[in-house]
């Protein structure tokens, strides 16, 4: 891949944070979502590069832009897999929360999982504790392992979960470690890049939360040194014939990175679209916006925070076509 590509694909989720961030606290997920997708399907076509959405809004049948199987870019330069959420966090932005992102992954051809769109089992941790967790593993033993890794007390460590019913145990477990928790509405693919910096607070994220989510984590991850395991959750028949026919046989195998996301490159880009722990969200003011976002590359090591200032009068539909 082509180094260029990396602060091109920020202009993507610049241009999708812009149009999502006018939905906050409008109660409005859908209209969010929508016009997260609609403008981000339009500055892809002048992107340079050969895409195929590997993970998008769904199958050709249930959406009408950034499907998968559909094709971006202007059909010169790199071929590469693209896996996007257009708006990591409808609900939160509806709601006018914490940590909804535009996010795009991208890796060359053939090195994206295609992961179906059903729960994962997930453990996503930083560098320093790479190697020392398991899915397989006791919470417990995992919250030893973060701790040690990072020269803290298991008092000290912080969990990300999702706040939901299903969590139960795993809350329970987590404070009988006597450990702390973060609780979050939605979000979980910021919830997991998140334990790679220190600023954040976080160490670790337990639970389960969406499959496409998993791998957009692990390329940001990936990129930052860290690690993301998962286990898919199939809840049904239809579930599980969709992992066979994604090549994915044995759907009790746990993920490591590599099954995620192959190869020594991949770019993760994400801008905020309501201001979160580790990035600004959009914020107005007249015909001016600021946004912050973040891109990094697996193969240099390189982890950029991108403050923009944009005009929205000089490009109301945030494309500037060459």
């Amino acid at each position: 891949m082509e180094r260029s590509l990396s602060m091109e694909l920020v202009r993507v989720t610049e241009a999708a944070a812009l149009a999502s961030a006018r939905w906050m606290g409008r109660g409005k997920k859908e209209e969010a979502d929508d016009a997260a997708t609609s403008s981000m399907r339009d500055v892809f076509d002048t992107i340079p590069m050969k895409g195929t959405v590997v993970i998008g809004e769904g199958e050709m049948d249930e959406a009408p832009m950034l499907y998968i199987g559909e094709k971006l870019g202007t059909g010169f330069g790199p071929r590469v897999d693209v896996a996007v959420d257009p708006l990591e966090g409808t609900n939160i932005v509806a709601a006018g929360l914490w940590n909804a992102l535009a996010v795009i992954a991208v890796a060359d051809h053939g090195n994206l999982l295609h992961a179906p769109d059903m729960y994962m089992e997930k453990i996503a941790v930083g560098p320093e504790a790479v190697g020392k967790v398991s899915l397989d593993a006791p919470v417990i033993d995992n919250l030893k392992a973060v701790a040690q890794a990072k020269g803290k007390d298991v008092e000290d460590v912080v969990v990300t979960i999702l706040d939901r019913d299903r969590h139960k145990k795993i809350i329970q477990e987590v404070r009988d470690a006597g450990a702390r928790i973060k609780l979050i509405h939605d979000g979980d693919v910021a919830g997991a890049i998140n334990t790679a910096f220190d600023e954040t607070g976080v160490d670790i994220m337990l639970g389960s939360g969406g499959a496409p989510e998993g791998v957009l984590a692990a390329v940001g991850l990936k990129c930052l040194g860290g690690e993301h395991q998962g286990r898919l959750l199939p809840q049904n028949d239809e579930e599980l014939e969709r992992c066979k026919k994604m090549g994915i046989e044995d759907v009790n195998k746990v993920l490591m990175m590599e099954d995620l996301v192959g190869g020594d490159d991949c770019i993760f880009a994400a801008t905020g679209v309501t201001d979160g722990e580790l990035l600004k969200g959009v914020h107005y003011k007249g015909v001016k916006a600021t946004t912050q976002s973040l891109v990094m590359r697996a193969r240099s090591g390189t982890v950029r925070f991108v403050d923009g200032k944009h005009n929205v009068k000089k490009k109301p539909d945030f494309v500037i076509r060459p």
